[in-house]
Order: structure tokens, then C-alpha cells, then sequence
């Protein structure tokens, strides 16, 4: 059986309580809000805490609202059930709303949240395995060893980023609140993670990410997701693939033909690396040309050549790879349906 460990348990109702509680024990307290990755790392030994302080009584975290420029703003403890079924979400940014329906199983995504998965931790065949497990291999990176197990002779943890919501929210420019007792910043989602799968935030210990926003989504724009895994249901993914896009008028020949035309291309994937991979030179492919399969072929070529999974997560990395120009095309047609 695995048991969690003794901790303290904290439930502050306001976010100025999360704060001074994270303020209290530097470094050692963690954050609960669905518990769905927290409660079975700590049961792993992955994670260690002095303190779990629940978010589940602070009502403001929880808000799903339209911004007056057009966006929305997304409380982090907003479930993803509550997301990928809300109307101004599905309405405004489908893309996301499918990602979040597409989060491990029914019951997950009415415990977890939309801010635990962007936070979600890393992962890795040699990391996700009780303690007896990792301790017999002698451990690895990532915790309390120093050898990885995936790169022979590697010094920089590989595991894996294997958030749903985390790429959609990418292409569609998501900015994230972030709130401490030292005051209050907003950066770009891009701008979040580092490639370090041991910490693959730049959150500080003492920080609390309290909303995600999206601004208004432009005219004309297209944006789907798509996930590779074993099953239907629970799994985390094997590979995850965001596109968004618009499509609009053209100039030029195009535009004397009547004949609209892609701008603004965006493609990030996940599970493919330790932060989610916005690929490079999709926009500049993509631009001023004409929608349909000659395209997708040239933007699934691209993705394909910049993607080389390896063996962190299960599921052979050939076959994975081979998916991701097919999960490339899936997205960019679905989008466009």
C-alpha cells in the first residue's frame, strides 16, 4: 500500500492566506488544488512537503470571465471539466476546450484544474515508480540521484511535459497571473517554462499562479487539438498537437482568384521534450498560401523534422515519431472543419 507521508495541512480562503502560507515554509510547501498529480507524487516520494495548503476554499481562483477586450480570463482552480464545457470557452477558443475534455479520464477532469495542468509536472518512465523502484536503479536525475537513465551519460534531466492545455494555450497567446507577497507579474505562457525536466517553471517557490488570460481571438481564426495515446481515456499523452491559424483574405494572385489564404500559423506539440515545443518556421511556411493538403504535407514535413521523441515516456519513440506528421494534418484539418 502506499501511504502519504505526515504533513501539515493548511486551508486558507483568501489568496493574501495561500501567499503568507507559501511565505511561512520557503521551498517546502506545496499546493493543492485537484490533487491529482500532487497526492500520488508524494504517495512516490517524487515530492516532498513541510505543508499542502488546499486552494479549494478560495472562491476568486475559480472565475471563468469575459474580459472587456474580448478574451477571457480562466481562474487557475477552474476544473477542466468546468473549462471544456463552458460556453465562452467553447464559443471562443475550442481548441482549448478540447484539450481539457481530453485530460485523463472523467473523474480526473472533475478533481483537476486547468492551473494544475499547466503546472503539471514533468514526467518520465524512470521518474513515475514508487520509491522502492527508483531506489533499486539507483535513482536518477531527477531526484535524489545523478544518473539519467534515457541519455547515457546525460547531465540535464529529459522528462517529459505532458500537459493537454499547455499547447493550445500557446498557440492562442495566453498570458499567466502570477501572485506572491512580493507583488504581482504577468508573463507569456512561452515564457513559463525552462528546459529543465527536473523544474520546468520559472514559478517561484513563494509564487501562485491565480489566473490565465487569453486575449480576444482574432478574425478568421482556426485552432484545433489533437492527442496520441493508448487508450481512449486516462492516459497521459504520447504526443499532443496544437495548431492555430487564420485564414482570411488574400493579396496578389490568390486575391484574384478569390481564394483565401493562411496567416499567422502556430504549431506546439508536447510530450515531446521537457517544456512544450512551439515549433519553428510553420508561420513562415504557412503565409499567404492557400489552405488544403499541399500545404498540410509541407507543415507536417516540417514539424517531423524537428521532432525526435525519446524513450522518457512509454510508447516505442520511432512509432511516435512516425504519428506526428499524421497528428500534424489531423489538427490543421480539424481546425479548418
Amino acid at each position: 500500500m502506499l501511504r502519504l507521508p505526515a504533513f501539515a495541512f493548511a486551508a486558507p480562503d483568501t489568496v493574501e492566506g495561500v501567499l503568507a502560507a507559501l511565505a511561512e515554509r520557503p521551498g517546502r510547501a506545496r499546493l493543492l488544488a485537484g490533487g491529482t498529480d500532487l497526492l500520488p507524487n508524494l504517495k512516490h516520494g517524487i515530492e516532498e512537503a513541510d505543508v499542502v495548503v488546499s486552494l479549494r476554499q478560495v472562491a476568486e481562483l475559480r472565475a471563468i470571465t469575459a474580459t472587456p477586450d474580448g478574451g477571457l480570463s480562466l481562474g487557475a482552480t477552474a476544473t477542466l471539466e468546468e473549462v471544456s464545457r463552458h460556453p465562452l470557452v467553447r464559443q471562443r477558443f475550442p481548441s482549448l476546450a478540447q484539450a481539457a475534455g481530453l485530460v485523463a479520464g472523467p473523474h480526473h477532469r472533475r478533481m483537476g484544474t486547468l492551473g494544475g495542468n499547466v503546472c503539471l509536472n514533468t514526467r518520465c518512465v524512470y521518474i513515475n515508480q514508487t520509491y522502492f523502484w527508483r531506489s533499486s536503479l539507483g535513482f536518477c536525475l531527477k531526484k535524489d540521484g545523478e544518473l539519467c537513465h534515457v541519455v547515457k551519460g546525460g547531465k540535464r534531466c529529459v522528462a517529459a511535459a505532458s500537459n493537454d492545455t499547455a499547447p493550445p494555450l500557446m498557440t492562442l497567446g495566453a498570458r499567466l497571473e502570477l501572485r506572491s507577497a512580493r507583488g504581482t507579474r504577468e508573463l507569456e505562457l512561452a515564457d513559463f517554462f525552462v528546459k529543465d525536466g527536473v523544474n520546468n517553471k520559472v514559478l517561484a517557490p513563494d509564487e501562485l499562479l491565480t489566473r490565465v488570460l487569453l486575449p480576444a481571438p482574432p478574425g478568421g481564426q482556426r485552432a484545433s487539438y489533437v492527442k496520441l495515446r493508448p487508450r481512449g481515456s486516462i492516459d497521459f499523452p504520447r504526443l499532443g498537437v496544437a495548431v492555430a491559424f487564420r485564414i482570411g483574405g488574400a493579396e496578389g494572385a490568390s486575391a484574384l482568384a478569390g481564394e483565401a489564404v493562411v496567416s499567422e500559423m502556430r504549431v506546439v506539440v508536447t510530450a515531446m521534450a521537457a517544456t512544450p515545443q512551439a515549433l519553428r518556421d510553420v508561420g513562415e511556411i504557412a503565409e499567404g498560401k492557400v489552405p488544403g493538403d499541399q500545404l498540410w504535407d509541407e507543415v507536417a514535413a516540417s514539424a517531423y523534422r524537428q521532432c525526435h521523441p525519446l524513450t522518457n515516456i512509454d510508447g516505442d519513440p520511432v512509432y511516435r515519431r512516425e504519428m506526428v506528421p499524421v497528428l500534424v494534418k489531423r489538427a490543421l484539418r480539424g481546425a479548418v472543419g
